[in-house]
């Protein structure tokens, strides 16, 4: 399966954690948080572009936390 897009949305599919794709370092695609914050590398077998229903999701998720003052 060819990986997602840099740019677009992705679901770790170890971590059900969803983030931006930031680019790829050597074997390893890069995801962010939505939101930002520290990038994590996932194995390319492990990633998969994100349904439109986890991208909205994650970014609830992180507005509901942001609201809180859990994160900036």
């Amino acid at each position: 399966m060819k990986p997602p897009p840099v740019g677009s949305y992705a679901v770790d599919t170890r971590s059900g954690k969803v983030g931006m794709v930031m680019g790829y370092e050597g074997p390893y695609v890069q995801l962010r948080p939505l939101g930002g914050g520290k990038e994590w590398d996932c194995e390319p077998d492990a990633v998969r572009r994100a349904t439109a229903a986890e991208r909205l999701s994650a970014a609830t998720a992180y507005a509901n936390a942001r609201s809180r003052g859990e994160v900036p």
